[in-house]
This record gives structure tokens, C-alpha cells and sequence, in this order.
């Protein structure tokens, strides 16, 4: 009788032995394969972000290129407007001068006429 138990036993014990290598086997693959899709994930990710942060890059240089090219643009639009119209100013002189300066000479006009008709 002991030796039928034994044997039960025995059988038992590698039953549940193969059952739990099993266990363990299958815990190892989706282990495995939820780390396989982590990784995966996060490569993606990684990838959606320097490609986002490549974009904002070459956004920022374009503003940065397209504020230098509208302040030199300013720069000659108030050349343009000295050197066409000048600028007049009248000052508070004694002798009640206009001073009137032209792509930055300076000019007084001391009397002033009407034109001949």
C-alpha cells in the first residue's frame, strides 16, 4: 500500500512540478513579450518627439530669420523715408531758424519767401 502511495505521490508532485515549469515558461514569454512592446512604444514615442522637436526648431529659425529680414527691412524703409521727405524740425532758435536734416546733413534756412509767380 505504501508503495501505491508513494507512487501517487510521486506522480503527483512531478504533475504539479511540470505544471508549475510550465507556469513559469509562460509567465517568461509574456514577460518577455510585454518588454518587446515597451521597448517598441517607446521608440515610437522617442521618435514622434524629436521629430516634434525638430519641427519647432526649424519653426523658431524661420521666425528668428523672418524678424531679422523684417528689421532690416524697417531699417531701409526709414533710410528710404529720411532721405525722400527729410526731416524738418523747428526749432526754437533766436533767430527762429528751420533746421531741416536730410540723410544726416543738416540744413538751416534763416528766411523764407514766397515763390516768384
Amino acid at each position: 500500500m505504501s508503495v501505491r502511495i508513494k507512487a501517487v505521490v510521486d506522480k503527483f508532485v512531478k504533475e504539479l512540478k511540470e505544471a508549475l515549469d510550465a507556469d513559469i515558461q509562460d509567465r517568461i514569454m509574456k514577460e518577455r513579450e510585454m518588454q518587446s512592446y515597451i521597448a517598441e512604444r517607446e521608440r515610437e514615442v522617442a521618435e514622434r518627439e524629436a521629430a516634434w522637436k525638430a519641427e519647432l526648431s526649424r519653426r523658431e529659425a524661420e521666425i528668428v530669420r523672418q524678424e531679422a529680414r523684417l528689421k532690416i527691412e524697417r531699417e531701409n524703409l526709414e533710410k528710404e523715408k529720411s532721405v525722400l521727405m527729410g526731416t524738418a524740425s523747428n526749432q526754437d532758435n533766436q533767430d527762429g531758424a528751420l533746421e531741416i536734416t536730410v540723410s544726416g546733413e543738416k540744413y538751416r534756412c534763416l528766411r523764407f519767401s514766397k515763390a516768384k509767380k
